[in-house]
């Protein structure tokens, strides 16, 4: 069924022409060679359509990373086409505010419970970084506690492994804090009382939250007169209409969006309460590109698509399937005792666990190269779009059903023989 080699050689050349201007060959960790197992994967791509890709060798593949989650509405989307078209039509960036600026925030005002006022940005970590500006402006307190992967900015990325370049001083004003355990976060704001500007997490990721957690969490945070930050750049206009929020019941002090908004143009939003957000006023956040009227249009066919479609549905029933399907396969094949895929219907997860001749990156490695091989473009994760209906969940799991005993048997066996290049190495830890 499916093709027994595939050629990667202009991917491999690419990386070699792009790396002498740009490090690591990418803009974006996660698109990066640290990622993508070199020779046996793709490394650049040439565009997209639906939930499809097309790499630099000319190879299509279903892709389950949709741009790390960006890509909601399927590659190419002809109704977020058109909004972009018709907006460029009348121009791109002005001197003075576009109207489509308080038009889309009246969107986003109008669907999430926790919107009170909005402002714009064009990345999550500009949303999240200024979600955490806000709360320390609001409280006049430094110091955060974090659950869950924030962005790159000092601010969260100082309480990570990759806190090259970041101050010791603003590293330990930053506190990590474990997800689900309440007497772990209160243990945490009581080591430092009257200190602690806010608790920032992603309210579900690939765990649900125990009953009471999320509103345990506001009540905690507002007992220590700290804001409630929930971070949907995930999330948002991704889980529900109303995002985590509308699901779980809990409305959060400030949100911040990013990658549920605008089908991979960038924009993202800090939203929230009228009195906190009212300090945008006087903190900076601020860009000539905040206003940038295409990504605005997007998110304006984005918000419609969502309100009006069943495009969430589509991506629920058909990350169900997807999610039946895989854990059939992995306890058919005895795989489930070293993997499992964890997670969200639109956001799930690929664990790996050592085996007993197999490391974990052995595995995921092997995993990445037998997919690409047969046209699925994976990471270890699933991000679903509204273009994965059923006929394309059912030829990824029609690869599974070939994938799996190989990874299965490389973990009794090992790898030798079957991975054809060196196992991937950890980025980070982020959640």
């Amino acid at each position: 069924m499916f093709p027994n080699i595939r050629d990667y050689s202009k991917s491999v050349d690419y990386l070699e022409r792009a790396e002498r201007t740009i490090p690591l060959g990418s803009q974006t960790f996660s698109k990066s060679r640290t990622q993508f197992p070199v020779g046996v994967s793709p490394l650049y791509c040439t565009g997209g359509l639906g939930p499809r890709i097309t790499d630099i060798d000319g190879n299509s593949y279903i892709d389950f990373a949709c741009s790390l989650g960006s890509v909601t509405q399927g590659y190419a989307d002809e109704t977020v086409n058109r909004a972009i078209e018709d907006q460029l039509r009348s121009g791109i960036l002005f001197s003075m505010p576009h109207v489509i600026e308080a038009e889309v925030a009246e969107r986003i005002v109008a669907m999430l419970p926790g919107a009170e006022k909005v402002r714009f940005g064009k990345n999550g970590s500009d949303a999240t970084a200024g979600c955490i500006r806000l709360a320390r402006a609001f409280t006049g307190r430094d110091r955060v506690a974090v659950c869950g992967y924030h962005g790159w900015q000092d601010w969260y990325i100082g309480s990570t492994s990759r806190d090259l370049g970041v101050p010791k001083a603003t590293k330990e004003l930053t506190s990590a804090f474990p997800y689900n355990d309440l007497d772990a976060v209160s243990a945490l704001l009581e080591s430092h009382p009257g200190e602690f500007a806010a608790i920032i997490l992603e309210p579900v990721a690939f765990t649900e939250p125990k009953p009471g957690y999320l509103a345990g969490l506001k009540a905690l945070a507002h007992k220590h007169s700290a804001l409630l930050v929930f971070d949907e750049v995930v999330t948002g206009f991704r889980l529900r209409e109303g995002s985590a929020q509308q699901r779980y019941g809990v409305v959060p002090d400030l949100t911040a969006l990013g990658k549920g908004l605008a089908n991979g143009m960038p924009l993202s939003a800090v939203a929230g309460r009228a009195d906190v957000m009212k300090l945008m006023e006087e903190i900076f956040f601020s860009f000539t590109m905040g206003g940038e009227a295409l990504s605005l249009a997007a998110a304006g066919a984005v918000l419609d698509k969502v309100a009006h479609e069943d495009s969430l549905g589509t991506i629920d029933r058909s990350g169900r399937r997807l999610l039946e399907g895989v854990q059939q396969r992995l306890e058919r094949t005895g795989l489930d005792r070293y993997v499992s895929c964890i997670g969200q219907p639109c956001w799930s997860l690929f664990t790996f666990a050592d085996a007993p001749a197999a490391t974990p990156f052995e595995l995921k490695t092997l995993f990445i190269q037998e997919a690409a091989l047969r046209g699925i473009f994976n990471i270890g994760l699933h991000f679903l779009g509204a273009k994965h209906d059923f006929a394309v969940i059912d030829e990824a799991l029609a690869a599974y059903d070939e994938i799996f005993p190989i990874i299965a048997e490389a973990a009794e066996s090992g790898t030798d023989g079957k991975l054809n290049c060196e196992p991937l190495v950890p980025l980070f830890k982020v959640r």
